[in-house]
């Protein structure tokens, strides 16, 4: 059986996708003659003929598109996921960005329902401190609203104890305690589509019913509290959209005056400039290989990563452009060489448990909403699984998960903000 499609939908859902039409054909058609491929696939997407389901069951899979986005007369225009505010943008391949693309269109999706669900909370209250400042504000006062709401007095380094992983964890908390909902993404579902933190670091959904911020998971652990600052200054600042790796450019445009915002209120609310440099050794500006040692021990007393360190007093004047660009060169290095070592090593075990790590990285948060809305029988198993990203098999013994860590005490006192 065929079935009448338009032949520009097919085109754009490959081109969205971001593969060529040669790329797609071997991964469509396995019969292992390249040209006879390109010549089936050619076919289709000129109307010469029509797909077969089946075949439109191999788009829909190939594309990441649901099937019934093959039936639509038109191609959709592109929708508003809001800025794009990284920097570089000739550093990352058409295929790449069309991931990230399906990457954000599953995490908006995902976020409209939320917001579904919490209108329909008769005593919801909004997020007043979505949009609450501007670019006219000062980086200080933003940090000062920002400790206020979550109650974190950022000034105290007695509560920074741990290592950075643990800050994070922190932090994450009071941040979903504060009705805004935060995950961990980097891929559509499968290894093969990991987009890496090169691509994107993270994205702000500044919604005032319900604020999303992803990380991508692929970003190192010392850095992850650097970028949730960094996408909640974007709340703050009502701006949607997604973020790369921090740029030492003067900016020059309004989204690059925006991202340099967001890092120094990131950068102020982990390293606060009165305190962090007190006792600080003299070092020359020029001088990484000087530098480094203080880097190091910085950041071990603050619980951050080096590169944001570096990157603290790059900003002070106490760095170089030129010794910033090495340091944060030398700790990518010992970021790929940690992240080697850990795959080696994840090779000699079996791995963590999938349902922890799937938990981890959906949040508190969000696992709450789905679980109160499923037990109240207000949310199928269906919708449920597309909410977080699962099979409907999987969704219960995530929501036993989220139950037995409630029970233990484990997780924070109201992660959906609702009273």
């Amino acid at each position: 059986m065929t079935i009448k499609v338009n032949p520009d939908v097919l085109i754009w859902a490959r081109e969205t996708a971001g593969f060529t039409l040669e790329d797609a054909a071997r991964k469509l058609f396995s019969d292992g003659v390249r040209a006879t491929a390109d010549e089936k696939l050619e076919a289709l997407e000129s109307g010469d003929k029509e797909p077969s389901r089946t075949q439109l069951n191999s788009f829909a899979k190939l594309y990441k598109r649901p099937l019934l986005a093959f039936y639509m007369e038109q191609p959709p225009r592109t929708g508003r996921r809001g800025q794009d505010f990284r920097q570089s943008p000739d550093s990352r391949t058409k295929r790449e960005n069309a991931m990230l693309d399906a990457l954000l269109r599953d995490v908006k999706a995902r976020q409209e329902a939320v917001r579904d669900i919490l209108m329909d909370d008769e005593d919801f209250l909004g997020r007043s401190f979505v949009g609450s400042v501007s670019l006219k504000t000062s980086v200080k006062a933003v940090v000062q609203s920002i400790s206020n709401e979550l109650r974190f007095d950022y000034t105290d380094v007695g509560l920074r104890r741990g290592d950075p992983d643990k800050l994070f964890k922190r932090l994450r908390e009071e941040v979903e305690d504060i009705g805004i909902f935060v995950m961990l993404l980097s891929d559509l579902g499968s290894h093969h589509s990991t987009i890496p933190s090169s691509v994107f670091r993270g994205f702000a959904i500044a919604d005032d019913v319900a604020p999303f911020i992803v990380i991508n998971a692929k970003e190192a652990k010392p850095s992850r509290s650097f970028t949730l600052m960094h996408e909640l200054a974007h709340i703050w600042l009502g701006a949607t959209g997604v973020s790369g790796q921090a740029s030492a450019e003067t900016p020059l445009n309004q989204t690059a005056k925006i991202e340099r915002f967001c890092n120094d209120v990131a950068g102020e609310f982990l390293l606060p400039s009165a305190h962090f440099r007190k006792g600080m050794p003299e070092f020359d500006p020029d001088d990484s290989r000087g530098a480094e040692a203080v880097v190091d021990s910085i950041a071990y007393k603050w619980s951050v990563s080096g590169p944001m360190v570096a990157y603290q007093l790059y900003r002070t004047g106490d760095l170089s452009g030129g010794a910033y660009a090495s340091l944060r060169e030398m700790y990518a290095a010992r970021w790929q060489a940690a992240l080697k070592k850990q795959k080696e090593k994840m090779k000699e075990s079996d791995g963590p448990n999938p349902h922890v790590v799937k938990s981890h990285n959906l949040g508190n948060a969000l696992l709450e909403v789905v679980h109160r809305t499923v037990r109240s029988n207000a949310l199928t198993y269906t919708k449920a699984a597309n909410l977080l990203g699962a099979k409907p098999s999987a969704v219960e013994p995530l929501l036993r998960r989220f139950e037995a860590k409630r029970n233990k005490g484990e997780l924070f006192s109201n992660p959906s903000g609702v009273p």
